[in-house]
């Protein structure tokens, strides 16, 4: 047993000394904060890349924006933008190719949210950045692309003065059957978050262009959690914003975890433990730690998916059954699916 321990022992500290060698700067430092730093364990990735979703990457021929999954149907919708291509295209959760969207009704898509009701996929809802004909609206869809509605003046940039009049809005979020959540702004003047009744009238918006509480600067994503908070991806202040969902009252604020770039997308896990955010200009996926009802105290980064350079993620969407998440990338013109482990 000595012999062993003595082996043991010697082991390490040869793996030490080698770990000092590799590390050693032509100053005689060794760059590490303790000697024992080699022998900590690397933290436990939770999710893995499903390398071979899309199954047919081919279809996607413009730059993906967005996604959003029908998790009754296995289905995932991704918005794309580019001269010539179809605005929305269908693909199985398998990743096959199903189907794309022949609508024209669509200038520059953002955000895409499904609206699950009942049991069952009720429409689709998209913003439409664009600055031609059909642009700063908010539109629903039927899930074979047929337009519903249209919230906004179509072409027509509006201020906050007008409740329903958008500028560049950037992501909407339907809790229930009767709260419509809005984010507006992504570049324009509003720089708003609204919440909308389930007739699709006003019922409070708050929000202007500032860095207090409350003020956003490029709101850019919103959701809802179970315990009636808010939560606000405001991208240009580099924080995550909370608020009530009753009259919009701020509960905190996280900005700990976005010194080099900030938050662009804000969805949940389908357990609900960890916030999914993207951080576009530095292509890293984020899982915080969703507190629980109250207050949210200090962000914390539970776990991190650095990305190639120039893979620069958008937006994400989460399956709540199978938890898989699903990221829209600009710089990779593609939609990348991680799978929980």
């Amino acid at each position: 047993m000595k012999l062993k321990s003595s082996i043991c022992i010697s082991a390490a500290l040869v793996s030490l000394a080698l770990y000092a060698m590799l590390h050693y700067d032509g100053k005689h430092k060794v760059r590490v904060k303790s000697v024992f730093d080699f022998l900590r364990p690397v933290p436990k990735q939770l999710y893995k890349l499903d390398a071979g979703w899309p199954r047919n990457p081919e279809w996607i021929t413009g730059v993906p924006y967005d996604v959003a999954v029908d998790h009754l149907n296995s289905v995932v919708y991704v918005a794309q933008r580019g001269d010539n291509v179809s605005r929305v295209l269908v693909f199985t959760e398998d990743g096959y190719f199903q189907t794309a969207w022949k609508t024209n009704t669509l200038d520059m898509p953002h955000g895409i949210f499904a609206l699950i009701e009942e049991e069952q996929l009720k429409s689709l809802w998209i913003t439409d950045v664009g600055q031609g004909p059909y642009g700063h609206t908010v539109k629903q869809y039927s899930p074979s692309g047929a337009l519903l509605k249209t919230l906004g003046t179509p072409g027509i940039a509006g201020s906050r003065l007008s409740p329903l009049q958008f500028d560049q809005p950037a992501d909407i979020f339907i809790k229930g059957e009767d709260e419509v959540y809005i984010v507006d702004g992504d570049g324009g003047m509003n720089n708003r978050l609204l919440k909308l009744t389930d007739d699709f009238s006003l019922q409070w918006t708050l929000g202007e262009n500032g860095t207090k509480p409350g003020q956003f600067y490029i709101p850019h994503s919103v959701t809802v959690d179970d315990v009636g908070r808010i939560w606000v991806a405001d991208r240009g202040n580099k924080r995550i914003q909370v608020f009530d969902t009753v009259g919009g009252e701020w509960i905190g604020t996280w900005d700990s975890c976005f010194s080099e770039d900030g938050p662009y997308s804000v969805r949940f896990t389908a357990d609900k433990k960890y916030v999914v955010v993207v951080q576009l200009n530095i292509s890293r996926l984020l899982l915080l730690a969703a507190p629980p009802i109250g207050a949210i105290g200090e962000c914390k980064i539970v776990n991190t998916i650095q990305m190639a350079d120039g893979v620069r993620p958008h937006l994400v969407d989460v399956n709540i059954k199978t938890g898989a998440i699903y990221v829209a990338e600009l710089g990779a013109e593609q939609v990348q699916k991680y799978v929980p482990l």
